[in-house]
């Protein structure tokens, strides 16, 4: 596997030696000083060029950077762009290029404003001169109103009889979308808040969560796992009831350290629903 230096020398070699690329920036993680490095980090990359059609034309140029195991063209699936179009490259050795092409006319502050994570590699024409170092600031989980409070705690406990519904019909792929679809999504915006206010919202939990597991007490981490069922109905059952555990542990704490309305009865009944219709017949004629 190439090394990172051996990659940078490569990607700006490359456009050094190509009249048609004039910048070259670095952004992702590889541009966030508080990610620690790992063999699985990509080379997110943008070439600022003076045109399109001639990089279309043939898009063999780009076995410069190394012999591809697959390559994906997100920008040929649908509509294009006239703003800008990637090559997502995964090669052999492991390496991985997302490497975005863009218009010089593109390098503005305009279009990067809020955007802290971007390295300057190469610059002919001194277009980038705008970019500051960078940090992680705009990633950081932001802190919670009291209306979208309240919207996430409506929406996680109203979804979870959704997914109560789909398991008592014995409708596995439907409990199952509306439970990572829905009830998840508004319990890791919870869970983020939880995150944040632990640790002061100066800080990440990245994409997808990543750094949950660092992030949250051991204690909690543990059940954190459980609330990701296997695909019978019993363990789905108890993933949920994990996850309203927590959800109520974590709204708690959030509410209390902003001041904000809690919804106590309300979760309680839910819970007291979802019980119910846990041991509710097969063939009941009716919930109550």
């Amino acid at each position: 596997m190439r090394s990172e230096k051996e990659m940078f020398d490569l990607i700006c070699s490359y456009a050094l030696n190509d009249d048609r690329v004039r910048a070259v920036l670095l952004n992702g993680s590889r541009a966030n000083p508080n990610i620690r490095k790992d063999i699985f980090q990509d080379y997110d990359i943008t070439y600022f060029v003076t045109e399109f059609d001639s990089f279309k034309a043939d898009h063999s140029w780009i076995d410069v950077f190394g012999e591809r195991l697959i390559l994906q063209m997100p920008w040929t699936f649908s509509t294009e762009t006239d703003d800008y179009f990637n090559y997502l490259i995964q090669f052999t050795d492991g390496t991985r290029i997302d490497l975005t092409m863009r218009l010089i006319s593109d390098a503005n502050k305009e279009s990067y404003q809020g955007d802290g994570l971007n390295i300057v590699l190469l610059d002919k024409d001194g277009l980038l001169s705008f970019i500051q170092p960078p940090n992680d600031t705009a990633y950081h989980i932001v802190k919670p109103t009291a209306q979208r409070f309240f919207e996430v705690c409506n929406e996680f406990f109203w979804v979870s009889c959704y997914v109560a519904k789909g398991i008592w019909r014995k409708e596995l792929p439907y409990a199952m979308y509306t439970y990572y679809h829905y009830t998840r999504d508004a319990f890791e915006e919870m869970t983020n808040w939880y995150i944040g206010d632990l640790h002061g919202f100066t800080l990440s939990v990245r994409k997808n969560g990543k750094l949950y597991q660092h992030l949250l007490p051991s204690g909690i981490w543990k059940k954190f796992v459980s609330t990701y069922p296997f695909g019978d109905y019993n363990s789905i059952w108890d993933s949920l009831f994990q996850m309203c555990e927590l959800f109520t542990l974590f709204a708690r704490a959030v509410a209390k350290d902003f001041g904000f309305e809690s919804y106590e009865s309300e979760w309680a009944n839910v819970i007291e629903y979802l019980k119910h219709i846990r041991q509710l017949p097969p063939d009941a004629k009716e919930i109550r």
